[in-house]
């Protein structure tokens, strides 16, 4: 604000300055083309002015937003919520704000915000997509596109490695004494989904554990209260679910129906979200390292927005996105 408590214009800046007004939006959206003493002088000004400059205008001018789509399945799904969070904590000191949409685990949904956003955003960061590879390849083709959670040769992705926690997890259960399994399978489109069978399946095949697909189940609470009877019917004794809702849906049914967990049957969930501690028995799950996702995701996509300036901090390294097993109470022996 200038002295009399109006907002200082870019005229004002440019008259203490000593310079034309061309020069000053020069100076702050394009510094590569100003000497480094000039530019020095007008931030000097602006500051002592209190200019801001008007982040519409500059998306005219420049055709640049310094906006960040976010898009994720689930809002409701408390493992999205830290994703969420570490997206926003890191570009809240840039300049970049993050707009966020919930495609509410719609496929159509998910592609009619895309199709929205890439007007309105520098770029996208999609996590768990469901759209299909072509689909991706479009929004790609019109914005700047980070994945997390999911593959594409039509934008870089920043993947957890899921192979150590379900290594673990098939490795536990053996110990018990299980040798036939459930997996119950989330949405049939889903990338991780995918991921988790084939590795749950490798890891079960190598320790000689008959491994039964059950599903697909919408990744929510309800969606495994419906799967604990079909997991009773299938007669098996441990059950990998999808991920940590439908875990818990599962052991809700089971307790209604009188089956003991884990005396009759073991249940092992995906992702360690806070509920996961706070049941009885609390749930044996395999933990997912969601701040280094989203802390990666965010500082490729600034990678990518603005390379080297600022400086965008390093990825975390590999071992930071690996899964690991924690043993809680819904697993024991057969």
């Amino acid at each position: 604000m200038s002295a009399d408590g109006t907002r200082a214009s870019i005229r004002a800046v440019a008259s203490l300055a000593g310079v034309s007004p061309s020069t000053v939006s020069r100076a702050l959206n394009s510094p590569e083309l100003v000497n480094a003493e000039t530019r020095r002088r007008v931030l000097e000004c602006a500051e002592r002015l209190g200019y801001q400059p008007n982040r519409a205008a500059q998306s005219l001018v420049l055709g640049r937003t310094r906006n960040v789509g976010l898009i994720v399945p689930d809002i409701a799904n408390p493992f999205f919520a830290p994703f969420i969070k570490g997206v926003e904590a890191y570009f809240r000191d840039t300049e970049f704000a993050v707009f966020l949409a919930d495609t509410d685990e719609d496929t159509a949904t998910e592609v009619r915000l895309a199709e929205a956003m890439v007007e309105r955003v520098d770029g996208l960061i999609l996590c768990a997509p469901r759209m299909s590879g072509t689909r991706l390849s479009a929004v790609a083709a019109k914005t700047s596109v980070v994945l997390a959670y999911r593959t594409s040769r039509a934008a870089p992705s920043v993947l957890l490695d899921f192979q150590p926690g379900l290594d673990q997890a098939v490795a536990h259960v053996h110990a018990l004494g299980h040798r036939r399994c459930a997996y119950l399978s989330g949405p049939a489109n889903s990338w991780s989904n995918r991921q988790r069978r084939k590795f749950l399946g490798a890891a079960c095949a190598e320790r000689g554990i008959e491994l039964v697909d059950l599903g697909p189940y919408e990744p929510r609470f309800t969606g495994g209260y419906r799967a604990a009877d079909e997991v009773v019917a299938a007669g098996v004794t441990a059950a990998f679910a999808y991920n940590d809702l439908v875990g818990l849906g599962v052991l809700s049914r089971l307790t209604e129906r009188g089956v003991n967990v884990p005396g009759d049957l073991s249940i092992v969930g995906f992702d360690d979200i806070p509920m996961a501690s706070m049941t009885n028995p609390p749930l044996t799950t395999v933990a997912m390292p969601v701040n280094a996702l989203s802390r990666a995701a965010a500082a490729t996509m600034h990678t990518r927005l603005d390379p080297g300036v600022p400086k965008a901090p390093p990825l975390p390294p590999a071992a930071e996105l690996a899964t690991r097993l924690l043993i809680r109470g819904t697993t024991g022996p057969v």
